[in-house]
């Protein structure tokens, strides 16, 4: 089920073009400890079913993830729902339109997430990717080598930036936020805490929420990252091993040659 939204949040949400999750890296990103962080890191798969929760109730009200294929929540490494509930779940939540039937049916697992609802609403599909949260001394990159680009820490920031003070101008109301650039964003604060219920009891508080659906948000981005990293594994394993061998090789070849004495 998806959460309605009031008029003025919607008009908030179409007037920041620019979006909460649509900025630079100004303003203050915090670090978080993501499970799927590091060389080892892997996603934690209640907490992608978490924050896929999150975003069907409350952000899929204006954000799309038109890139992402609902079949995809059932493969390894995702939030892996079993095949009838990625059935039940493209059924219940979203709906598309048939060329073939000339007609809107429900979704199929087959089928993409829907695009944006409003259409200044930036797509989130590879939101964690397309925003770096960390900078490090300029052309060094130290920062993100020991942090990560810190996508998915910029849309916690942003999510749990909002001091509660707003603003007036031209007609627009504005939310102060620690994090979006320039102090003030044109977008309500889409979560407050406790705005849904998780079936595994987990915590709803606000940064929990907000760790949640970012982590999600980073599974959409990157799919694939496990199977990345497993591949990377394996290739330094085999690029050591093949240099220990080469090495040794270099030297029983060499060795008769260094042997002799020269007269």
């Amino acid at each position: 089920m998806f959460k309605t939204l009031s008029i003025a949040a919607v008009a908030a949400l179409t007037l920041s073009a620019g979006g909460a999750l649509a900025a630079g890296s100004e303003g203050h990103t915090h670090d978080v400890d993501f499970s799927f962080e590091g060389p080892f890191g892997t996603f934690d798969q209640n907490q992608l079913q978490r924050g896929l929760q999150i975003y069907t109730e409350v952000c899929s009200a204006c954000h799309g993830l038109r890139y992402v294929p609902i079949r995809t929540l059932g493969d390894h490494g995702g939030p892996q729902l079993p095949e009838d509930q990625v059935r039940a779940y493209a059924e219940q939540n979203f709906e598309v339109f048939d060329a073939e039937l000339d007609d809107t049916r429900p979704a199929r697992p087959t089928d993409h997430f829907p695009m944006s609802g409003l259409d200044n609403a930036p797509d989130l599909s590879l939101m964690a990717k397309g925003r770096a949260g960390f900078h490090g001394p300029y052309g060094t990159g130290m920062n993100q080598l020991f942090k990560g680009m810190g996508g998915p820490e910029y849309i916690v920031s942003i999510l749990t930036g909002y001091t509660g003070e707003e603003k007036e101008e031209a007609g627009v109301t504005l939310y102060e936020n620690t994090t979006f650039p320039g102090g003030w964003i044109a977008m309500a604060p889409p979560l407050f805490g406790e705005d849904v219920e998780f079936a595994d009891g987990h915590s709803n508080e606000l940064h929990h929420e907000a760790e949640d659906v970012a982590a999600f948000l980073m599974w959409t981005a990157e799919p694939k990252l496990m199977a990345r990293k497993h591949a990377g594994l394996a290739g330094v394993i085999f690029l050591s091993v093949l240099s220990v061998l080469l090495y040794l090789t270099n030297k029983r070849i060499w060795a008769p040659i260094k042997g002799k004495k020269t007269s």
